[in-house]
C-alpha cells in the first residue's frame, strides 16, 4: 500500500472516528499492530483499564493520525488486525466503505434497541446464547473464551453484558441473527419484547420497546392521533322527542365524509381515526347507505360487524348500530354471552346486521369448511365491518377470517379466466386508531407494516384526515418522575426470608429478587422440579414466586396489599391440607411445615412495617399529588388511571376510597378489569363492566382505575385527565389511552419511578407514533400500480403459508400418538393418576375421566373464584388431589353427568419415558377419543337402578 494511502486512511479515520471508537475491541487490536511502539501500546492499555474500550479506542486513533512514523504500510496492517479481531465492521469505514446512509440507520437502531433494553437482556442464559452466537459468526473464538470467563468471575449477567457489548460491533444484519440465536436457546419472552408484541394485562409479557428515533429520520404526524383529538367536537346527530326517535338521521362532520368517500364508492378500505373521533359512527353511516343502495338496486343487503371483545357487542347494538338503525333495518347481536335460543345461521338468515365476536364467524365458518350444515360462508355477507382491525395480523381470529376472503378471492380470479361466475365477497371495512408499525426499526419498515395490514385487510386504501387550520388544544402531557426508595425494611423482610427459602432448597438465583428476571428463572426452576419429581424444590420455588410477585406489589402499590396478598395465599394454601371430609388425610410435607412456619414467624414484622406509612414506596405518593391536582385545579375533574394488573387496579380503588384526602377534594372511585378467567383475581363479567361504565358516565363515578381492557374500545364517557401509573406497553396502546383524555384542557400524565425506565420507553412510542403517522401518509400517496404489486405480494405470501399451515397441521394430526403413550402424575406429590387412555374430550376441547378409579383420587371443594355457566355444562368446584390438595381441574357438570375436568398445567406427563410439562393440551401430540355421552349415561342409570334396588 503507498504512502498516499496511509495517508487516505488517517483522513478516513478522522472522518470516522466517533463512530470508530464505538465499533474498535482495543485490547485483542492492540496485539496485531506491530507498527505501534510498546510504550504506546502501554499507554493505550492503561486507559482502557481505566476508561474502558470506547475511551481507549479513541485513545488509540489519535495516536494513528497523529504519527508520522509508521512504517509503510500501516494501514494495510490495521485492516487485517481488525478483520481478524472480528471488527469487520470498523474495517470497511476504515477501508472508505461505509454502509448506505439506510442501512446504517437500521443497525443505529439496532444498537440503541439493546442498549435501551439491556437490564431485560442480560437475564439470558449467556452460555447458550453466546454458543449460538459464535456458530452464527457473531464472536471470535476469543470473544466467547472471554465472555464465558467473566460468567465464571463475575455471573451470568456480567458475562451477558460484555456478550451485548461485542454484539452491536458486528456488521449490519447481526440482530436478526442475534433473535435466531434467542429463538434457538428458547428465550422466546426477551425476542418478542425485542420484536414487540402485546403484552396482557396481568403482566404475563414484557412491556413492548423500542429504539428512539434513527439518525437522518425526519418524522412528520400530519395524521397524528394528538393532531385530531382536540378537533374533534361532539358529531352533530338530530335527536328528535322520543316519540320519534325511530326518525334519527346521522349528520357527518366533513372530515368524517371525506373519509367515508371511497367506502360509499364501494371500495374495501381502512378508516384511521383517534379514539373518540367517531369511526363508529362513520361505519354506521356507511352501514346505512349500502342497504339503502342494495334495496335500490333490488338485491339483498347483510352487514356482518367483527368486534374483538364481548363487551363491544352490546356496546355497539346500542349506542351505534342498533340506535341509529333498528328502526329501518333488523339489527342482532352474538356473543359467547348472549343468551339466544337458535342458531348462528339462522340469526344470519332472519337479520340485516350482525354484531358478534370475530371468534364465533369464524368457528360458523370453519363448520361450513368441513360440511358442517351448521356453518356459514362469506358470500352470505355484503359488507362486513372489523372493528380494531389492526389486530388482523398472524395468529388473530381477524386474520383468520380475512386469510379466507383472500383465498377465495384469489380462487374468482382463476373461475373469471376460466369464465366462470365468481363467488360473491363482501365488501370489507377496516376501523382503527393506530395502526401501529409492528416490529419496524425504521421507517421503510413502518411502511411495509402498514402495508401488509392494508394487504391483509384487502383495502384499497387507508383514509386518515389532518385538519389545516392551526391546532388550538392539545392533551397537556407531563412525566412525574418519583425519587428512587431508599429504605425498603417490609421488602428487606421479605428478601430476608426467600433467602433463607434459596438456603433451605440449595437453590442459587442468577439475579435480584423483584424483578422480572428472577420471575422467569423460578418459574423455570418450578417446571424442571416437578419433571425431576424434586417436590422440595418445587414447593419453595411456588412459594419464592409469591414472594417475588409481594416485592413488585409493595413498590407500586401499598405494602399492606402486598401483605394481604401473601396472607391469602398462605391461607388458601393451608386450606388445601385439610381435607374436606373423613375420606383421607391430606400430607403436608416437611418442606411445607418450614415454609408455612417461616410465614408466620414473619408474620408480626411484616404487619408491623406495613403500618409505617414512611416505608411507601414513592411512585405510590407522586400518584397521590398527581390525583389531588387534577381534582383540586379542576370545576369537573373525570380521568382514568391505567395500571398493569387486575390487583394493582383493585388495590389503587381501595387505596383511594380509604383515604380521606381523595374524599375532600371529591374523588369518587372505582375499578375496571377484564373478563378473561387468566389470572388470580376474580374477572370482571360484561355486567359489571357495564355498570361501572353507566356509573362513570352518569358521573356516579369521576375516576376509573383500570387495566387495559380500558385502553380500547369501550365506549367511556370524555376524560380530561389520564393516568399511566408505572406502565408502557406499546405506542397503540399509547395512542388508545391518551384518546381517553378528549375533553377540553385535557392532560395525559405517566408516572414513574425514576431509573426504572418507564419515562424512556414512553418517547420510544412517542416516536414510532411519529414513524406511523409517516408511513400512513406515504403508502397513501404510493403509485397506485406499486400498491396494488405489494399488497398482492403480502396477500399471495399469506395464503402460500395458510396452505402450508393447513399441510403441517394435518401430516401433525396424522401422526398423533395413540392416548397410552401417556401418563399423568400429580405436579406436586407425583402420585400416580391416570393413563392416557381414560381421557376422553368434550365439545373438542374439555380433556375429562369419568372412571370410577379416578374417583377415588381427588376431593371436590368449592370454585370460590368463578361459577361460569356455558352452553350445555356449567363449573361447579375445584378438583383437587387427595394425597396433597394440588388443584386438579374443575368438576363440569355436562347434560346432567359429572365430569372431572383435567387441566393439563397442574400434572407431569410421562410421553415416551421422558417426563414433562404442558401449559396446554393442544402441545401434546396425543389424539383422545369424543366422550361417548349415550354410554356414559347408560352406565350411570344402570347405577341409579342398583341403588333403588338395594334401597327397596
Amino acid at each position: 500500500m503507498s504512502c498516499d494511502q496511509d495517508a487516505e486512511t488517517r483522513h478516513v479515520l478522522g472522518c470516522f472516528r466517533d463512530r470508530l471508537k464505538r465499533l474498535i475491541q482495543v485490547e485483542p487490536l492492540l496485539d496485531l499492530l506491530h507498527f505501534l511502539e510498546p510504550d504506546r501500546k502501554d499507554r493505550i492499555k492503561a486507559k482502557f483499564r481505566e476508561e474502558g474500550d470506547i475511551n481507549a479506542a479513541a485513545f488509540l486513533i489519535d495516536e494513528i493520525i497523529h504519527s508520522k512514523n509508521y512504517a509503510r504500510g500501516w494501514s494495510r496492517e490495521l485492516i487485517a488486525a481488525l478483520e481478524t479481531v472480528g471488527c469487520r465492521h470498523a474495517a470497511k469505514y476504515v477501508l472508505n466503505s461505509p454502509p448506505e446512509p439506510t442501512e446504517e440507520a437500521e443497525n443505529d437502531s439496532c444498537v440503541r434497541l439493546i442498549d435501551l433494553l439491556q437490564l431485560t437482556l442480560v437475564s439470558m442464559k449467556t452460555g447458550d446464547v453466546c454458543a449460538h452466537c459464535r456458530a452464527l459468526g457473531l464472536l471470535t473464538l476469543e470473544d466467547q473464551e472471554n465472555i464465558m470467563k467473566l460468567t465464571e468471575n463475575q455471573g451470568n449477567i456480567g458475562g451477558a453484558r460484555l456478550l451485548l457489548k461485542r454484539l452491536v460491533k458486528n456488521e449490519a444484519g447481526w440482530f436478526s441473527k442475534f433473535l435466531q440465536a434467542l429463538e434457538d436457546t428458547e428465550h422466546h419472552d426477551l425476542v418478542r419484547e425485542l420484536r414487540g408484541e402485546p403484552c396482557n394485562e396481568d403482566g404475563e409479557a414484557q412491556n413492548i420497546k423500542f429504539p428512539h428515533e434513527a439518525p437522518g429520520m425526519k418524522p412528520h404526524s400530519p395524521a397524528s392521533a394528538a393532531h385530531l383529538q382536540t378537533q374533534l367536537s361532539n358529531y352533530r346527530i338530530i335527536s328528535l322527542p322520543s316519540s320519534e326517535e325511530s326518525k334519527r338521521d346521522i349528520v357527518l362532520r366533513d372530515y368524517q365524509m371525506e373519509v367515508a368517500r371511497p367506502a360509499l364508492e364501494e371500495k374495501n378500505i381502512i378508516i384511521c381515526l383517534p379514539t373518540g373521533s367517531g369511526k363508529t359512527r362513520v361505519a354506521v353511516y356507511i352501514t346505512k347507505k349500502h342497504l339503502e343502495r342494495k334495496k335500490q338496486m333490488g338485491q339483498p343487503g347483510k352487514v356482518v360487524v367483527l368486534v374483538n371483545k364481548v363487551p363491544l357487542v352490546e356496546q355497539h347494538y346500542k349506542a351505534e348500530f342498533g340506535r341509529f338503525l333498528k328502526h329501518q333495518y333488523s339489527v342482532e347481536r352474538v356473543s359467547g354471552a348472549s343468551q339466544l335460543k337458535i342458531s348462528f345461521p339462522q340469526i344470519i338468515e332472519q337479520n340485516d346486521i350482525i354484531i358478534c365476536t370475530a371468534q364465533i364467524l369464524e368457528n360458523s365458518l370453519a363448520k361450513a369448511k368441513n360440511g358442517d350444515e351448521d356453518g356459514i360462508k362469506l358470500s352470505q355477507f355484503t359488507l362486513m365491518v372489523i372493528d380494531e382491525c389492526h389486530h388482523t395480523k398472524k395468529g388473530g381470529v381477524y386474520n383468520h377470517i380475512m386469510i379466507r376472503y383472500l383465498s377465495q378471492k384469489h380462487k374468482n380470479q382463476l373461475l373469471k379466466k376460466q369464465e366462470k361466475s365468481p363467488v360473491p365477497l363482501p365488501q370489507i371495512l377496516g376501523l382503527t386508531a393506530s395502526p401501529g408499525v409492528g416490529g419496524a426499526m425504521n421507517q421503510q419498515m413502518a411502511e411495509e407494516h402498514i402495508l401488509q395490514i392494508c394487504a391483509n385487510l384487502d383495502a384499497f386504501t387507508i383514509k386518515t384526515t389532518t385538519f389545516k387550520e392551526e391546532e388550538a388544544k392539545t392533551p397537556y402531557k407531563r412525566i412525574a418522575r418519583a425519587e428512587e426508595r431508599k429504605e425498603d425494611p417490609f421488602g428487606d423482610v421479605i428478601k430476608k426470608i426467600m433467602d433463607e427459602i434459596h438456603t433451605h432448597a440449595d437453590l442459587k438465583p442468577l439475579c435480584d429478587p423483584g424483578t422480572q428476571y428472577y420471575e422467569q428463572w423460578v418459574v423455570q426452576k418450578e417446571q424442571n422440579a416437578a419433571k425431576e419429581e424434586n417436590q422440595m424444590v418445587r414447593v419453595c420455588a411456588e412459594h419464592l414466586r409469591q414472594y417475588n410477585e409481594a416485592l413488585h406489589q409493595s413498590n407500586t402499590i401499598r405494602m399492606s396489599d402486598a401483605f394481604r396478598f401473601l396472607n391469602k395465599y398462605h391461607t388458601e394454601e393451608l386450606k388445601t391440607k385439610s381435607s374436606p371430609d373423613e375420606e383421607g388425610t391430606i400430607t403436608i410435607t416437611d418442606t411445607e411445615r418450614f415454609l408455612f412456619t417461616l410465614f408466620k414467624d414473619n408474620k408480626a414484622k411484616l404487619q408491623e412495617l406495613m403500618g409505617k406509612p414512611q416505608y411507601e414506596n414513592n411512585s405510590l405518593a407522586q400518584l397521590k399529588t398527581s390525583i389531588l391536582k387534577e381534582f383540586s385545579t379542576r370545576e369537573r375533574a373525570r380521568g382514568i388511571i391505567f395500571t398493569r394488573t387486575r390487583l394493582s387496579a383493585i388495590a389503587l380503588c381501595q387505596w383511594i376510597q380509604e383515604n380521606p384526602k381523595f374524599d375532600e377534594v371529591g374523588v369518587r372511585a372505582s375499578y375496571l378489569i377484564g373478563g378473561g378467567d387468566q389470572s388470580v383475581v376474580k374477572p370482571m363479567t360484561a355486567a359489571e363492566q357495564k355498570d361501572v361504565l353507566n356509573k362513570f358516565r352518569d358521573g356516579q363515578i369521576n375516576l376509573l382505575i383500570a387495566t387495559t381492557v380500558a385502553e380500547e374500545g369501550l365506549d367511556i364517557a370524555e376524560c380530561n385527565f389520564v393516568i399511566r401509573y408505572c406502565l408502557v406497553t406499546n405506542e397503540i396502546a399509547m395512542i388508545q389511552a391518551r384518546g381517553r383524555g378528549r375533553a377540553e384542557d385535557s392532560s395525559y400524565t405517566l408516572v414513574a419511578e425514576a431509573g426504572s425506565g418507564v419515562a424512556e420507553r414512553e418517547s420510544v412510542n412517542e416516536y414510532r407514533e411519529k414513524m406511523m403517522s409517516t408511513a400512513i401518509v406515504k403508502v397513501c400517496k404510493m403509485n397506485r400500480a406499486d400498491y396494488e404489486k405489494k399488497t398482492r405480494e403480502f396477500q399471495m405470501q399469506a395464503i402460500i403459508e395458510e396452505k402450508v399451515k393447513i399441510k403441517k397441521k394435518l401430516l401433525k394430526g396424522m401422526m398423533k400418538e395413540p392416548p397410552s403413550k401417556i401418563s399423568l402424575s400429580c405436579r406436586q406429590c407425583s402420585v400416580f393418576v391416570c393413563s392416557g387412555e381414560d381421557i376422553e374430550k368434550i365439545e373438542n376441547m374439555h380433556h375429562v375421566n369419568v372412571t370410577k378409579q379416578f374417583s377415588k383420587l381427588f376431593t371436590v371443594r368449592e370454585n370460590a373464584s368463578l361459577q361460569e355457566r356455558l352452553l350445555d355444562y356449567e363449573t361447579n368446584g375445584v378438583i383437587a388431589c387427595k394425597n396433597c390438595g394440588q388443584q386438579w381441574g374443575s368438576m363440569m357438570l355436562y347434560k346432567s353427568i359429572e365430569c372431572p375436568c383435567l387441566h393439563i398445567k397442574h400434572f407431569v406427563v410421562t410421553y415416551s419415558s421422558k417426563k414433562k410439562t404442558f401449559s396446554k393440551w393442544s402441545e401434546l401430540p396425543i389424539k383422545f377419543p369424543a366422550f361417548d355421552y349415550t354410554q356414559h349415561a347408560d352406565l350411570l342409570v344402570e347405577d341409579s337402578e342398583e341403588e333403588d334396588l338395594e334401597t327397596d
